[in-house]
């Protein structure tokens, strides 16, 4: 397994496909060349002290050497951003998370962006329960 160690490698991660798989949220992006996939994780401070915060990293290694031989490309960089409940999610969930994670960023299916609010169009509400134009 190949690890992305680079900063402006998770960066360039995080600004590409992005998919949401129970207890984590997978990013990738395509390198586009033919070298194995990379992965990398995240796990934020406010996940916890450093022991737990260092259990759910080894956790996520364990499943991502299960799932990434299955369900990842070549030429793939995977950024795992991890959520508290990957403590205490059972191995085999994590495991399918991971793999249903890597088969949404692939499907080219993309929720619709929602439509940009006009603040103008909507009336403002006071405290008095008048409202503004």
């Amino acid at each position: 397994m190949h690890r992305i160690v680079k900063r402006k490698d998770f960066l360039a991660a995080a600004s590409g496909l992005r998919a949401n798989a129970g207890p984590l949220l997978l990013q990738g992006r395509d390198r586009a060349d033919d070298t194995p996939p990379r992965i990398g994780l995240t796990v934020t401070k406010k996940h916890g002290n450093a022991v737990e915060r260092n259990r759910i990293r080894r956790r996520l290694r364990a499943a991502v050497r299960d799932a990434l031989p299955r369900a990842g490309k070549d030429g793939f960089d995977y950024v795992i951003v991890a959520r508290r409940a990957a403590l205490g999610a059972p191995f085999a969930d994590l495991v399918k998370d991971i793999e249903r994670g890597i088969a949404r960023l692939h499907s080219g299916r993309r929720p619709p962006k929602a439509a940009p609010r006009d603040s103008a169009a909507q009336p403002t509400a006071r405290a008095d329960g008048d409202t503004l134009p």
